[in-house]
């Protein structure tokens, strides 16, 4: 045979072998040489836009501020509330405090005693919100450490309080909230509002009346839940949530300094 003839008939029983072994399933790979990269998509490279997150709050303040405030601006639209006694309150926030601005507290403080589970539940009370020098049944003041213990009664340096026609929101209490509180610090920054102005519609301190039940909004939460569960509404269901008239001797920790 000759050299040409034995090459192709070569060919040929290898070109029969592997169509045998490939149609019963069992042929081994074939080893092929490396391919060459592959060119990718740029749309398959490029991540997908990421919406951008909203700049964190960072409110600074020194132990003992000016004493002087800036006032928030009147609120459009008549009272909050279906029924009951309109009480007007202008809102403030001292100098020296950072990041925040008198506006931005107050719609805060609004949308907390504007909400149906607020005071207003009780169709004993309606708030409106009005502007620097108007006349007002309360102010609602967002004061350092040090000017807090000049409003209030007691010097602490700490809790929030409410004297005559001040309600006085510690700035380091709105910053910090309070340890082991359970829950986030917007829902303590609604229930410090709610508990001070709580004070000036008249009410008194309560305790826990059940274990694992809400906190009522007049127990004095800054400094304990004594088994109660964070709440900041006094009507958190449509009803009146109360305790025990009462407060608990729960010691204060110990004052605040400035936040820089």
């Amino acid at each position: 045979m000759t050299s040409r003839a034995y090459l192709v008939a070569a060919l040929a029983a290898t070109a029969t072998a592997v169509t045998t072994i490939a149609a019963c399933g069992t042929a081994p790979p074939m080893a092929l040489p490396d391919a060459a990269p592959q060119p990718v998509a740029a749309s398959a490279s490029v991540p997908a836009p990421q919406a951008k997150a909203a700049p964190r709050e960072h409110i600074t303040y020194p132990e003992q501020g000016r004493g002087t405030w800036s006032e928030a601006a009147r609120q459009d639209g008549g009272p909050a509330g279906r029924e009951g006694q309109v009480m007007r309150y202008r809102v403030a926030v001292e100098r020296g405090i950072e990041g925040v601005t008198a506006d931005a507290f107050a719609d805060k403080v609004t949308t907390t005693l504007e909400d149906p589970r607020s005071w207003t539940a009780g169709e004993q009370y309606r708030f409106r919100r009005v502007g620097p020098g108007q006349s007002a049944d309360f102010v609602v003041r967002l004061a350092t450490p040090g000017t807090r213990d000049a409003l209030c009664d007691g010097a602490d340096g700490y809790t929030s309080c409410r004297n005559g026609a001040n309600v006085v929101i510690n700035v380091a209490r709105w910053v910090k909230g309070v340890p082991r509180y359970g829950a986030p610090l917007s829902v303590y920054r609604q229930y410090v509002v709610n508990h001070e102005v709580g004070h000036r519609l008249g009410e008194s301190h309560q305790r826990c009346p059940r274990r694992g039940g809400p906190a009522p909004v007049m127990q004095q939460q800054t400094l304990g839940l004594h088994g109660c569960t964070a709440n900041p509404w006094p009507y958190p269901d449509g009803r009146l949530h109360q305790g025990p008239l009462g407060s608990y001797n729960d010691p204060t920790p110990p004052r605040d300094r400035g936040r820089r």
